[in-house]
């Protein structure tokens, strides 16, 4: 099992994710899922291995511009 500092989000990704995500109505596909929500987002970046989590979140920012 991964130690929580492995698993979280720093700061920054935190605060960038929750811009992309406030009040959007169509979902971003990230790893070939569809997220709406930043919760649904966290949840699945925290639950990735690190190298997996970069990947994805760099997805989710390109997607959110």
């Amino acid at each position: 099992m991964l130690d929580e500092a492995t698993q979280s989000l720093s700061r920054p990704q935190r605060r960038l994710l929750r811009r992309i995500y406030n009040g959007r109505t169509t979902p971003i596909i990230a790893d070939g899922k569809p997220f709406l929500t930043y919760k649904a987002a966290k949840q699945y970046l925290q639950g990735l291995t690190p190298e997996a989590r970069d990947a994805a979140y760099l997805e989710m920012k390109e997607k959110g511009k």
